[in-house]
């Protein structure tokens, strides 16, 4: 890495001197203008739009235009007499906790390096930092601008990260936050189980740039001349959602799933498991049931024939008697 800026950090009677290096870099597919025919390469000439001529980069200078129309040509000597105290030192101001600071003014981040004289004042500003769970607020001038910053902590380095100031800050003004929104208790409650069913911490290895890693893929296959053949990836679909309810009851369904930790949906796939195997049990039962049904069916009909019959001969047993009882008649 190469250093951007050198200076120190001032804070109390104690001066730190560091160097500036840019922490983060953008991995960003960067393209140049060609034409299409031969991918020559295109330029850009500075014309001045008055006279249709080409200026020279030295003859450039920055131009404030007012409302009327017209222009205030600043130099660079202009920009040099400028009050900048914080040009090549940092000073801490005050120190606050790290969590008062809302993360929406910070914008770029910087790594601190020691001299090799200031090691010892940069470790005990670090560790005093780092115990305290605080933050120092300075104010620094990084390219001719001014910036408010803060320093804190990573990995054992002090990092400087720029900020910007209150009044760049825009309002949200949105017509839907005069809404008188009714939430429902059990909305809230798995909106909340929601939360719970998808946290974890914090780890950004796990998440790539899908979008940087196709578009290299589509050039490598550009050089080596294959044919490119576009996927289309099934896209996730929420399924019958009436309600927000039913949204946020297999949302935490899904993540549940995703973690790996069974939801609901096992639990039902084996509820209804279950009665398929009592009800095969039922068939076999049935089964080894039946013969021992047939043959008290069986034992049942002999029995009832064997009733039949003696009934049949105890009516024919009165009849005879009723005869014999019978007086004769006399001609």
């Amino acid at each position: 890495m190469r250093s951007i800026w050198k200076g120190s950090v001032s804070f109390g009677l104690v001066s730190i001197g560091v160097k500036l290096y840019s922490a983060t870099e953008e991995r960003d597919v960067s393209f140049h203008q060609v034409r299409r025919s031969d991918g020559a390469r295109i330029r850009y000439k500075r014309i001045a739009e008055t006279d249709g001529e080409e200026v020279a980069y030295s003859d450039i200078a920055k131009g404030y235009v007012l409302p009327s129309g017209e222009t205030v040509v600043l130099t660079d000597e202009d920009f040099a007499d400028l009050p900048l105290p914080s040009a090549r030192v940092v000073d801490v101001m005050q120190f606050v906790p790290v969590e008062q600071i809302d993360p929406i003014y910070f914008n770029k981040s910087y790594y601190l390096e020691p001299e090799k004289t200031a090691i010892k004042p940069y470790v005990l500003l670090r560790d005093a930092l780092e115990e305290s769970e605080t933050a120092g607020l300075v104010k620094v001038a990084i390219r001719n601008r001014e910036q408010l910053a803060t320093l804190r902590v990573r990995d054992g380095v002090i990092v400087l990260e720029t900020m910007i100031w209150p009044d760049e800050v825009r309002e949200p003004d949105f017509g839907f936050l005069d809404d008188d929104i009714d939430l429902r208790p059990q909305e809230q409650t798995m909106a909340r189980s929601l939360l719970e069913s998808m946290a974890g911490d914090f780890d950004p290895t796990q998440y790539t740039d899908d979008y940087r890693a196709a578009l290299q893929s589509v050039i490598g296959a550009k050089i080596e001349g294959r044919e490119i053949v576009e996927t289309e990836e099934a896209q996730p679909t929420a399924g019958n959602v009436v309600d927000l309810m039913s949204a946020l009851r297999a949302s935490v369904e899904a993540a549940k799933q995703s973690r790996g930790e069974g939801g609901a949906a096992p639990k039902k796939a084996a509820a209804t498991k279950a009665p398929a195997k009592k009800a095969a049990a039922t068939k076999a039962s049935a089964k080894k049931a039946a013969p021992a049904q047939k043959t008290e069916k069986a034992a049942k009909a002999p029995a009832k024939k064997t009733q039949k019959a003696a009934t049949a001969s105890k009516t024919a047993a009165k009849k005879a008697t009723a005869k014999k009882a019978a007086p004769r008649k006399t001609a």
